[in-house]
């Protein structure tokens, strides 16, 4: 692997644990201290975590594909395998839970879908222990089938081993279909009452579910591409050709680093955040900076 796609994977890496280290505490604090959270912060919170465990599992990994590191054992080789899995598995089931979370928020009150609403955090709590425990049963396998492979083809066993499609997987996809088609089919009936109402053009600022759900279906779509073209990679592999691997490992964490900068840079409370800061910076150093020439005339004179 040349120096290039070395250095590329290993920005990726850091750039994605800080964008979902940022994520996980502003959704955190954000339902901890506004008087009503929004339905999905601790689900995007859960999200950001999940992610950010595969990141880290996934430089643990690389060390030794990197050639920094050889840690492949018995242990190690099942353990990092069957941790990598179990986050996959539960970044598919929490990215599909989010998005029938927001397919529910949007749907109108008359809706059967009103008394599949979280109202409580007791109950996503309970949502998430149930992914939690239901992912760690159906990866057990992976314990019991991995075998180690040598040092010269590590890389491409992770690979072939850590992407395959399952029927839970797509069973998912499937229901992310399906909250997606919906949630469309909800905007464009708001977009034709808008149009009925003001004749001319929509109305000038759309509400803030309706500029979550849009992110959301951005969400969904490019989790879907990034998803097949990353296990579209892994099954090349098995005929251990080197070319795709550094392709494959900037594929693996292209959806858990992009997504949370994605959240991020629609997030309006954080782009306040960010301004405001960028501000105060401005303004301390133009305070430092007039500081220093007001210094240097006094000192000159």
């Amino acid at each position: 692997m040349s120096i290039y796609q070395k250095n590329a994977f290993l920005s990726q890496i850091v750039m994605g644990i800080t964008a979902n280290v940022f994520l996980l505490l502003f959704h955190i604090l954000a339902y901890l201290l506004q008087h009503r959270p929004k339905p999905t912060d601790l689900t995007i919170a859960h999200l950001a975590l999940i992610h950010l465990l595969m990141l880290i599992t996934r430089a643990f990994l690389d060390m030794d594909i990197l050639e920094i590191q050889d840690i492949w054992n018995d242990i190690t080789c099942k353990a990092v395998i069957y941790l990598y899995r179990l986050m996959r598995s539960l970044s598919v089931s929490t990215t599909c839970l989010l998005s029938v979370l927001q397919a529910i928020t949007l749907s109108p009150r008359s809706s059967f879908l009103e008394k599949f609403k979280l109202t409580s955090s007791q109950q996503s709590l309970c949502c998430f222990l149930i992914l939690w425990v239901f992912n760690m049963f159906i990866n057990v396998r992976v314990l019991v089938s991995v075998e180690v492979p040598n040092n010269a083809t590590s890389g491409f066993y992770f690979a072939s081993e850590s992407c395959s499609i399952s029927p839970t997987d797509i069973f998912l996809i499937g229901l992310m279909a399906l909250s997606s088609m919906y949630m469309v089919t909800l905007l464009c009936r708001h977009k034709r009452q808008c149009q009925h109402l003001h004749s001319t053009s929509l109305s000038p600022r759309a509400s803030p579910e309706l500029r979550a759900t849009r992110t959301i279906l951005l969400l969904m779509g490019f989790f879907v591409i990034m998803y097949f073209m990353d296990c579209s990679i892994s099954t090349s592999m098995l005929n251990k050709d080197p070319a795709p691997l550094g392709v494959e490992m900037l594929m693996g964490n292209g959806y858990d680093t992009i997504s949370a900068l994605m959240l991020i840079s629609t997030e309006k409370q954080i782009i306040m955040f960010f301004q405001s800061t960028l501000g105060k910076m401005q303004k301390c150093l133009c305070r430092v900076g007039y500081t220093l020439i007001l210094s240097t005339h006094i000192v000159y004179f």
